[in-house]
């Protein structure tokens, strides 16, 4: 376990994203989710991190429902806030996510400290629990003056209040979470896809502004939603179909993985894990399966020559470590 900056808040080196159990792309039912965060729990992972925006709540639903069969002091659980659900008329913007959930309900941002402590509220109705470890305000790239202003301020209070360990900001770019860790007391920032075997933007900013300040960084979107696990013509990257010159770039350094006797995931999650400002790597599983999956890949040794291969291919930058 690692801790989270100067909280005294941990989470394990592999955690389990729990946006698929708000049917993202493919509909789960309860029990194929319910056995996705028992195998994680089997896998030894301890670190569930969920979000309001995951199927309009019901991520939180179902991965509360999970982790009550287990003590509470024995995982760190964390949500988002951001976003408030309110009923809707209609389909609300469920879709436009990439999330298939029952129309009813919709989003509505809300980076206000009053919202901030509604959204949390709410979550733990939801979650059937009586705390969360972990609070992040979930991608306010639109909303900066809200969220440094109140949203922020507010985390700090409930965080000072003991209401929760420890506090972030969770975001697909780099640009604000590199405010976030120089301009205010974070103690983690979850950041998603943008420091990957195909995308190292993270590592001109974020990352080193991190390593400065002792803030702890928890990785998403590892394999960019799915192009580094399974590269084919139908594979998503950052939610979307994934271009053509990426596709071929994400084979290429497939068939060098093959080549050095490993797997392109396992290549994907150690690349995360190395570097020393990352406190976990989160997956997001569908299934059990893809649960043991990935626990088997993350414990699995990469050569260092599969690194010289890719880096002299040019697949990798040069300086990056191996």
């Amino acid at each position: 376990m690692t801790r989270l900056g100067p909280s005294a808040v941990e989470v394990t080196p592999l955690g389990f994203g729990a946006a698929a159990l708000g049917n993202l792309y493919t509909p789960l039912d309860d029990e194929q989710a319910h056995d996705a965060v028992r195998a994680a729990w089997q896998r030894g992972i301890r670190y569930f991190d969920t979000a309001p925006h995951y199927g309009l709540g019901l991520s939180e639903r179902r991965l509360g429902a999970a982790l009550r069969e287990y003590d509470r002091a024995r995982y760190t659980l964390s949500t988002k806030a951001g976003r408030l659900l309110e009923p809707a008329d209609g389909t609300g913007d469920d879709l436009a996510h990439g999330f298939a959930v029952p129309a009813g309900h919709r989003r509505v941002w809300d980076f206000s400290a009053d919202g901030v402590r509604r959204s949390l509220e709410a979550s733990l109705t939801r979650l059937g629990l009586d705390r969360v470890d972990l609070v992040y305000l979930h991608d306010p790239d639109d909303h900066a003056e809200q969220a440094f202003r109140e949203g922020y301020p507010a985390l700090e209070k409930l965080r000072a209040e003991g209401v929760v360990g420890a506090i972030g900001a969770g975001m697909n770019q780099t640009g604000m979470l590199t405010r976030f860790v120089r301009d205010t007391d974070v103690d983690v920032v979850l950041c998603a896809g943008r420091y990957t075997l195909l995308d190292q933007s993270a590592a001109t900013d974020l990352l080193p502004a991190a390593a400065e300040r002792g803030v702890s960084v928890v990785l998403g979107g590892v394999f960019n939603s799915g192009l580094l696990a399974d590269p084919n013509p139908g594979s998503t990257y950052n939610y979307t179909r994934a271009p053509k010159e990426l596709l071929e770039r994400a084979l290429r350094m497939k068939a060098v993985a093959e080549r050095h006797g490993t797997t392109l995931r396992t290549a994907a999650l150690a690349f995360c894990a190395a570097h020393p400002a990352v406190a976990c790597v989160l997956a997001g599983p569908r299934s059990a399966a893809e649960v043991h999956d990935c626990a088997d890949q993350f414990a699995a040794e990469v050569p260092a020559a599969l690194w010289r291969e890719l880096r002299d291919r040019g697949l990798l930058p040069p300086e990056e470590p191996s």
